[in-house]
């Protein structure tokens, strides 16, 4: 990529200056007129050379500019030292190639070449339908992993189904004093017929404390293997399953693992035998915890007084059961609500005093809540949404549009919707905001790349065959200032696990297309009409590559 020719040329020249271990910086300057990438490396160095930021600047400019750097136009330095580079037509036209050359490769690497990564996302709980709360995790997750693979990572993508826990024994206490399980098999969505079943147990345990105990009860019994509680979760497990998979089927979300806590449920008691050996365990008032250095963090349990486990232990069984799978060197990351932060930051020193893992190889990625406009929603108090009826209901929306995309348009606005946002915020549920088809909106991306290709589906097939070496015409528009910079966009959004580094790009680049459409003649531009073509291809296959890392279809016509 230019960026690391030109960030080696600077320290090269920073170097031949005097400093020993230059670290280089650039960024794309808002305004184009001030270049195409701009560095504050003279402002940063300049202290520790004892010389003017401004001569120090022009020293690295003389330097550079003896380089001869080909697909660099011109290097200057502004104001009290910042350097400016503007690269060359024929550099655009290049990127152009290089795109329809590349086509769907087009932003791959190989930085993560050779190193394992679990990506663990939506992880629903058994027994609950998805609402709109689980739909965060599920298309944030699915797009930090598409966007690791393309980076040369090894991916692997695991769902840890929430399938065990004392939640289990209350379902199994309010099917058995409110439930019929016969019933609920005949229902066409026994899931939400188990919901009204835990929601009225919480309700009924408002006034009546003794069924928590018994709750606790049964989920031990379910752990000591009784047939009875036994048989009833499996049942559990099998409704959730089905409806679990239409919904990741219509959502485009696929796994390589899907193991639920249970899975894990005879691999507990090796790490507790560590935990005892290490040291680590100590006792508090009947129950299990760990206890970190200097009360860094709070205390953690493992084990409770009745004996029963928490997902700390499952979660630690789990981890276990990976390092040993994939090998050592694997980076686990955890897409879960933010709310949980400092269980990870428990979990993930835990590890690390158990010696299982180095600090850079546990990653949580924390997603704000989707609130109400009334608070946060919860399952056990009844004021949840399902995400089912909101996938409907956006599809119908999008049947405005054209209904033979109104399931692609429909869901892609919701994930987009999503993902244009920073993960850690919080959104507030509202349905116009949430199912908007117009300004910043997946439906825009989508139309602008079916636009792009209703065009090429115009012109002559001997004009859809590749940029010239050459750009013709005159200066360079905003849409070619963009699109090389696609592999760094993923790049980026790669290391720091933020899709909506994409999405934000994605809308800049439509609006860039869009715009040059409006003022330019595409299909009979003269001389110029081959490469307008080609870079109105290469636009639509950036666009579709980036569409595709969020798991939104890039459908050819609207």
């Amino acid at each position: 990529m230019a960026t690391e020719h030109i960030k080696r040329a600077i320290a090269d020249a920073l170097r031949q200056l005097g400093v020993q271990n230059p670290e280089v910086s650039l960024e794309h300057p808002d305004d184009l007129s001030h270049g195409d990438y701009a560095t504050n490396v003279a402002l940063r160095y300049a202290k520790e050379l004892k010389v003017n930021p401004k001569k120090l600047a022009d020293d690295i400019v003389r330097y550079i500019e003896l380089q001869k750097i080909s697909f660099v136009e011109k290097v200057e330095t502004a104001g009290v030292g910042f350097i400016n580079f503007y690269l060359s037509q024929e550099f655009f036209a290049e990127s152009i190639k290089e795109v329809l050359q590349k086509k769907d490769d087009f932003g791959r690497n190989n930085i993560g070449k050779g190193k394992k990564v679990i990506v663990e996302f939506s992880s629903p709980n058994i027994a609950k339908p998805f609402t709109i709360g689980h739909l965060r995790s599920t298309i944030i997750g699915d797009a930090v992993a598409k966007t690791l693979s393309v980076l040369g990572f090894s991916v692997i993508r695991d769902n840890h189904l929430g399938d065990w826990g004392t939640q289990f024994g209350k379902m199994i206490v309010a099917i058995k004093k409110w439930g019929d399980i016969h019933k609920i098999a005949e229902n066409a969505a026994p899931v939400r017929e188990l919901v009204d079943l835990y929601i009225r147990f919480h309700a009924e345990a408002k006034t009546n404390p003794a069924l928590e105990d018994e709750a606790r009860e049964w989920f031990v019994k379910l752990e000591k293997g009784d047939a009875e509680a036994r048989g009833l979760w499996k049942q559990c497990v099998a409704w959730s399953m089905k409806e679990f998979e239409g919904l990741y089927k219509r959502l485009g979300v696929s796994f390589d693992t899907m193991h639920g806590e249970s899975f894990f449920e005879d691999k507990m008691q090796a790490v507790m035998k560590e935990l005892e050996q290490k040291k680590l365990l100590k006792e508090s008032e009947g129950a299990q915890l760990v206890f970190f250095p200097n009360e860094i963090l709070p205390p953690l349990m493992i084990l409770k007084k009745d004996g029963g486990t928490l997902y700390a232990t499952r979660d630690l069984a789990t981890d276990a059961w990976r390092k040993k799978e994939y090998g050592n060197g694997v980076t686990i990351i955890n897409e879960t609500g933010g709310e949980q932060s400092l269980y990870f930051r428990q979990i993930f020193m835990l590890e690390e005093m158990l010696g299982w893992f180095k600090s850079n190889e546990r990653v949580h990625i924390g997603h704000g809540l989707t609130r109400g406009k009334e608070g946060k929603m919860s399952t056990r108090e009844g004021n949840t949404i399902w995400l089912e009826e909101v996938l409907d209901e956006a599809v119908k929306r999008a049947e405005a549009i054209n209904k033979d995309t109104a399931e692609i348009v429909g869901i892609g606005s919701l994930k987009f919707n999503d993902l244009k946002r920073e993960a850690k915020q919080d959104i507030v549920f509202d349905w116009n905001d949430v199912l908007n088809m117009k300004g910043d909106s997946g439906p825009y991306l989508q139309y602008s790349y079916a636009r792009a290709m209703s065009v090429l589906r115009k012109s002559p097939p001997q004009l859809r065959r590749g940029a010239e070496s050459t750009r013709r015409g005159g200066g360079v528009n905003e849409l070619e200032h963009l699109l090389y910079r696609f592999p760094e966009i993923v790049e980026r959004a790669g290391r720091e696990y933020a899709p909506h580094f994409i999405a934000t790009y994605l809308i800049e680049l439509a609006g860039a297309f869009n715009g040059w459409y409006a003022k330019e003649r595409i299909l009979d531009a003269g001389e110029e009409t081959k490469y307008r073509l080609a870079l109105t291809a290469a636009f639509a296959q950036v666009m579709k590559n980036g569409l595709w890392l969020l798991g939104i279809t890039a459908p050819e016509k609207m």
